[in-house]
């Protein structure tokens, strides 16, 4: 076990590796990068982006300035020196877990995932835990009646709901229940007077605005966990060893919660870890747009669009890193759960 778990700490490395020096690379090429952008808004013109590459012309956003101005901007934002010591520079500090400053809010880029996190998490957490409560059951009740009308019909259900996108319930939801029926707030996480409120209705405003975003984003997570349930419930109940149970007069209900369920869950189990870790950096952008809550989801597009260096590999290295990490815990909870695994 120490030998695997070892090998593949030391196999984490190149990947990570490998994953960093490819967006670097990506970066170099990409225009209207944060030293365009600044000459442009001196030069008074739009810094989105947009006019960056003409064709068979080039970019033109640095004529008319001074060259000794460009040069102090590139030093501003480090670009003054060569790409290779640019990456090198950004690997050292990220050995030191130090994720750089942002360009444009002029923060540590620690402070922003910080900021945005409670968001992440509120959407993050709520959705796995519903998820994993309501299609576990379901999958269970669905595997015992397999066949029957309640089978098709919760199939049915289940897999219209994964079909409709989560964006386009949003803006279903908001439309009648936030803007109609006036039920649910239309925006934010909290009411702007959240402090002044007692604990009792700081917990009744926060589910009263979590409750339409979080019904957008958990309704189409229902139906894989549900059918892989079902699933490993149906192949568990057609082994032998519960045709046994069954043969020396065991309660049935007792047949599936002891015995079946023990191994039926073996594949849900070990899938724990990966989707607990997920939630706490879960960023739905077109969730967090529409219902203006400022997460992860929305920081990350932002940081894309206003080519924010820092933020865009600064957070691409902590959630690759914890995603590799993820990944071997949820491994190791194969040997946890099933003996009969061995990584020899």
């Amino acid at each position: 076990m120490a030998s695997y778990i070892f090998k593949r700490l030391l196999l984490m490395l190149p990947t990570l590796l490998g994953v960093l020096l490819i967006t670097f690379a990506v970066i170099q090429f990409v225009p209207g990068g944060p030293v365009e952008q600044m000459v442009a808004q001196l030069q008074g013109r739009d810094s989105g982006g947009e006019g960056a590459a003409s064709s068979g012309a080039g970019y033109r956003g640095r004529q008319g300035l001074d060259p000794q101005r460009i040069e102090e901007i590139k030093k501003l934002y480090g670009f003054d020196k060569p790409a290779h010591e640019r990456f090198w520079s950004m690997l050292k500090s990220f050995a030191r877990f130090d994720l750089g400053t942002s360009f444009y809010q002029r923060k540590d880029v620690w402070t922003l995932i910080k900021e945005k996190l409670p968001v992440s998490i509120s959407l993050g957490l709520w959705t796995f835990f519903i998820s994993y409560l309501v299609a576990v059951p379901l999958g269970v009740a669905k595997a015992v009646r397999s066949g029957t009308r309640f089978d098709f019909v919760s199939t049915l259900v289940v897999l219209v709901g994964y079909a409709i996108p989560g964006f386009v319930l949003g803006v279903a939801l908001l439309v009648v229940f936030g803007g109609q029926l006036q039920w649910f707030p239309l925006r934010g996480l909290t009411s702007s007077n959240w402090e002044q409120l007692g604990w009792g209705a700081r917990i009744v405003d926060y589910l009263w605005h979590i409750t339409l975003p979080l019904i957008a984003m958990v309704l189409g997570s229902f139906a894989v966990t549900t059918m892989l349930t079902k699933n490993s419930f149906l192949e568990e109940i057609r082994k032998q060893y519960v045709l046994t149970a069954r043969a020396k007069g065991l309660d049935e209900r007792k047949v599936l919660w002891k015995h079946v369920m023990r191994n039926a869950l073996i594949p849900i189990i070990t899938g724990f870890p990966s989707a607990f870790i997920g939630a706490f950096f879960a960023g739905s952008l077109l969730i967090e747009t529409l219902f203006s809550l400022d997460g992860l989801g929305l920081l990350s597009y932002e940081s894309v669009i206003r080519r924010d260096y820092p933020v865009v590999l600064g957070t691409l290295f902590l959630f690759t890193l914890i995603g590799l990490v993820t990944k071997l815990i949820s491994d190791l909870c194969y040997v946890l759960v099933d003996p009969r695994v061995k990584f020899d």
